[in-house]
């Protein structure tokens, strides 16, 4: 039988979020509401870490109360920045959250670290350093374990590619000169600069760094590849090695 175009409305009412919303606990969807009018009226300066977290939550879980789960996110990360870093093994431990919670988390993550990128693209990255230790930090300085990573620049310094390059242990992330310098000749990259993160939180190098380090260099080199600089990020610091004349 024809279904009628009423039918098909009401269909459409009951898989729309404010249909979802009408069990949310009594009071929630005003209480949402005016969080809603308050962000896009005042700007999100007006909004409070556990009530971003908790109007992020409520998009994917409009029938959970997500203001109590979004100060139990607080409590248990610290912040607003660690909870959307954490690993989803953590967000998953959380109750309540499932995978569409978490999801929701790790999408604002990657939409902050893809704006972050933005403003260093099509830019002489040497140029920009300031935004380059934003972007660096924000990818790397909540990490649990140590990630190496390379930015590939062309011949005017601007960023081709940031490839992660190896994923380690809390102390040791296993690096190959010959693997790197393979690929900045496979993205015609005419130079190159080094970043790891120590999970410590102290960005001062290992011996083993600077060994390291001299092998990409020289390996670099004999290419006719330039490498700018090996930066280490910790918790809230980074370290230069250029700048601390380390290279």
């Amino acid at each position: 039988m024809a279904r009628s175009p009423r039918g098909l409305s009401d269909q459409a009412d009951l898989l729309s979020p404010d249909a979802d919303a009408e069990h949310a606990p009594a009071g929630a969807e005003g209480h949402r509401g005016r969080m809603r009018a308050r962000l896009l009226t005042a700007g999100p300066d007006s909004v409070a870490d556990h009530e971003l977290l908790e109007m992020m939550l409520f998009l994917a879980l409009p029938r959970r109360d997500t203001k109590a789960l979004a100060r139990v996110l607080i409590a248990r990360f610290g912040s607003f920045a660690n909870a959307i870093a954490a690993p989803l093994s953590d967000l998953l431990s959380v109750d309540g959250m499932g995978e569409a919670g978490a999801a929701a988390l790790k999408t604002v993550q990657a939409a902050a670290l893809r704006l972050a990128r933005a403003e260093l693209m099509d830019r002489p990255v040497m140029n920009n350093w300031d935004r380059l230790m934003t972007y660096l930090n924000a990818v790397l300085a909540r990490e649990r374990v140590e990630h190496f990573r390379i930015l590939f620049l062309d011949n005017r310094n601007r960023l081709l590619a940031d490839e992660a390059q190896a994923r380690g242990t809390v102390n040791h992330t296993p690096v190959y000169p010959r693997e790197v310098v393979k690929r900045a000749l496979e993205l015609h990259a005419t130079a190159i600069i080094l970043v790891h993160n120590h999970p410590s939180g102290d960005p001062t190098p290992s011996s083993d760094d600077v060994v390291v380090t001299q092998e990409i260099v020289l390996a670099a080199r004999a290419l006719s590849i330039v490498v700018h600089d090996h930066v280490i990020i910790g918790n809230g610091r980074w370290l230069s090695f250029r700048q601390e004349g380390l290279l």
